[in-house]
Parts: structure tokens; C-alpha cells; sequence
């Protein structure tokens, strides 16, 4: 889907603990920073449906599963990704897409690396019904 990029993250193996690769500023989708934060979601919830007008996402899950699907309201087409370690990838979503998420462990953090600070006005949510997937 335009405006969504899937890219595999370095995990270098450590004997005391692992190194999770997030993002370089020489990556393919970084486009500056703005602020990061961090977003826990328990088994079975879906949060969503958001749409940023400037912000790019930049989403990492280090610990747990996540099912994120995006919908472009311009094309009608959907697309959904399943990241966790063992898929250790980062997806970039460009402003203008509509985004939920739904987690499928017992408990998941995701990571935004946002290339701009938030802002309440710079997005628009909608409740998750009003965007018909199959979940």
C-alpha cells in the first residue's frame, strides 16, 4: 500500500540480553523526529480507528504480538501486518491513513518514533465500528 513501508530490524543476540534495532536516521521511512512513546495494549483489545495529518509513524513492537491494519479511505483498500520479536520489522505509515491495532498477546507494548511532537488537532479518530474489518 502507498504510504506504508515494512522494514526488518537488526536483533543482535547477547548472551545477558538482546539488542533490538528501532531506527537510524539513515533509514528508508525516517523523516525526522519529533517525540517517542510507548502504547500497551492487553489480549483481544483493538484501539483505533486514528488518522494523522502530518504525523508519520514509525511503529516497533519489542515485546508481545500486534495485528496493525491501515486503511486508505481513498482507495478502500486495507492492509494488516503481525509484528512481534520472532517478525522483529518496523512499519512506517505516512499522515493521511487510518490506523487501529489489536493485541494478541496477554499483554504488548508498541513504539512510536514520531517524527513530529503530538498534537490533539492534528489528528481524527473515529470509534471502531465506524471502519468495517473483519478482526
Amino acid at each position: 500500500m502507498d504510504g506504508v513501508i515494512l522494514t526488518p530490524l537488526k536483533k543482535i543476540s547477547h548472551p545477558k540480553g538482546d539488542i533490538l534495532h528501532a531506527m537510524k536516521k539513515s533509514d528508508n521511512g525516517y523523516c525526522g523526529f519529533g517525540e517517542a512513546y510507548f502504547s500497551t495494549i492487553k489480549k483481544d483489545s483493538i484501539k483505533g480507528w486514528k488518522r494523522h495529518n502530518m504525523m508519520t509513524l514509525n511503529l516497533v513492537i519489542p515485546v508481545g504480538s500486534i495485528q496493525v491494519v491501515v486503511f486508505n479511505a481513498q482507495t478502500k483498500k486495507y492492509c494488516s501486518h503481525t509484528l512481534h520479536l520472532e517478525n522483529y520489522k518496523r512499519l512506517t505509515i505516512a499522515p493521511g491513513l487510518w490506523v487501529a491495532f489489536k493485541g494478541l498477546s496477554e499483554y504488548s507494548i508498541l513504539l512510536n518514533l514520531a517524527n513530529i511532537e503530538h498534537s490533539p488537532n492534528e489528528s481524527q479518530t473515529k470509534n471502531i465500528s465506524e471502519i468495517k474489518y473483519l478482526w
